[in-house]
């Protein structure tokens, strides 16, 4: 059964999802692009919503479903086949006709007389009586349910909701707890660009936990339970500071007080080089037909963290020698590890440079929860921890894994990888 009512909903929420959801240069144009916008902005909450409705029409249709006849009642096993349907749907009347009298207690009062109220729990209390037989009699049940079923449609009929309304609650509350999880503690961000290879590779979707450092509490700039500034090597998701339409996601490398400067793509930190190892040669292409690009692997190695960055010694986006910077109190300086592929504090605001305001920040990596390279189904980068032990795409694991695996077991101490504190 939970193939049926979990796997197919699940299976066919994301394909509805990835079918409708257009390419990131796809504009709307019509009421239908707009929708379809919002499945490609909107995947998670829209895939709750989607499994829902999967869910209940199942539901709604298992006794027609060629599998109806592994369904057995709950609790009752002598409950004939022919019945199975008639006595669920007696527990829902009973369910219902309970909300009601509780909900509604004051309205009945008013609507209906004694007697009927009367007549109307005595039907009710002899339908439950007669799902508890034992053992289970067949006359007594129908007779019960037909009489219970007939008294709720006369008494209770006009606070009863249709099926339609039922619907549409069912899946009302799945999209709003969608978006509440989505407002207050994890949201999906998908990985547009190579900026962040290889930690995180282009077709990457993650999720953000928005609870890391304070939730911001919706259409203000306020933080519940703040806890900031981020540490340095977090991978954060936040507003791009010169255009707040726009999401990016890069890693810490400077917090309040901080002196940056960045050699060769390397950081300095308070006049700590961050200490690195290189582990080969990368090779990749950032899409499909691009040119080969190559770069030296390295693991950085920063207080407690330990994690692959790329340098491509071929490349003129950076200077050998940048900063120094200095990191304002209420704003962290980010870097992406494709360190001389990346727009970031070190090019933002003509050149100058710039760091994220703490309002700015939407939350922390977590995981990789769906991948692909280029229209496949990327499996190797499911489940993969953002913040966890460095890996490297399955091409190229036999080729870097050893080196990667020998230089994090020539980690240095953490006193090596901690930046002193910032001169006065």
């Amino acid at each position: 059964m939970a193939a049926f009512f979990f796997v197919i909903p699940l299976i066919g929420a994301i394909a509805l999802v990835m079918a409708l959801a257009p390419d990131d240069s796809y504009v709307a144009t019509s009421v239908l692009g707009t929708v379809r916008v919002w499945f490609r902005d909107q995947r998670v909450p829209t895939g709750i919503g989607l499994f829902t409705l999967i869910e209940v029409s199942l539901w709604q249709l298992r006794e027609r479903l060629p599998w109806s006849h592994l369904l057995t009642t709950p609790g009752r096993a002598d409950v004939p086949r022919e019945l199975q349907a008639d006595f669920e749907r007696a527990a829902g009347l009973l369910e219902e006709a309970d909300k009601i009298k509780k909900a509604r207690a004051a309205d009945l009062s008013a609507d209906l007389s004694g007697d009927e109220r009367k007549d109307l729990d005595a039907k009710l209390d002899e339908l439950r009586a007669a799902m508890r037989a034992e053992p289970f009699e067949t006359e007594r049940f129908t007779r019960a349910f037909d009489q219970a079923d007939a008294a709720v449609d006369l008494r209770l009929d006009a606070y009863r909701k249709g099926e339609l309304r039922e619907y549409a609650e069912s899946i009302g509350i799945a999209v709003a707890v969608a978006l509440l999880l989505r407002g207050f503690f994890v949201e999906a961000f998908k990985i547009p660009s190579g900026s962040m290879i290889p930690t995180l590779q282009i077709g990457d979707h993650i999720f953000v936990n928005k609870l890391s450092y304070g939730p911001l509490i919706p259409w203000t700039k306020t933080r519940l339970f703040n806890a900031l500034p981020p540490r340095r090597g977090d991978v954060i998701v936040f507003i791009y500071p010169e255009n707040p339409e726009q999401d990016f996601i890069k890693r810490v490398i400077a917090v309040p007080g901080d002196k940056l400067e960045v050699r060769d793509g390397h950081p300095i930190i308070n006049g700590l080089r961050v200490p690195y190892c290189s582990a080969g040669t990368y090779h990749y292409r950032e899409t499909d037909g691009s040119m080969q690009r190559r770069a030296e692997l390295t693991v950085e190695y920063l207080e407690d963290k330990a994690f692959l960055a790329l340098h491509e010694r071929h490349t003129y986006s950076y200077s050998e020698m940048q900063g120094p910077y200095h990191a304002k109190p209420g704003e962290v300086w980010v870097m992406g590890d494709n360190r001389n592929n990346s727009h970031d504090s070190r090019g933002w605001f003509e050149g100058r440079g710039g760091g994220v305001p703490f309002a700015n920040i939407k939350g922390k990596a977590l995981f990789v929860w769906l991948s692909f390279n280029g229209s496949k189904l990327a499996f190797d980068r499911l489940a993969v921890n953002v913040m966890g032990k460095p890996k490297l795409p399955a091409e190229l694991q036999a080729s870097l894994g050893p080196g990667v695996e020998r230089c994090l077991r020539e980690r240095p101490p953490l006193s090596e990888t901690t930046p002193p504190p910032p001169s006065p």
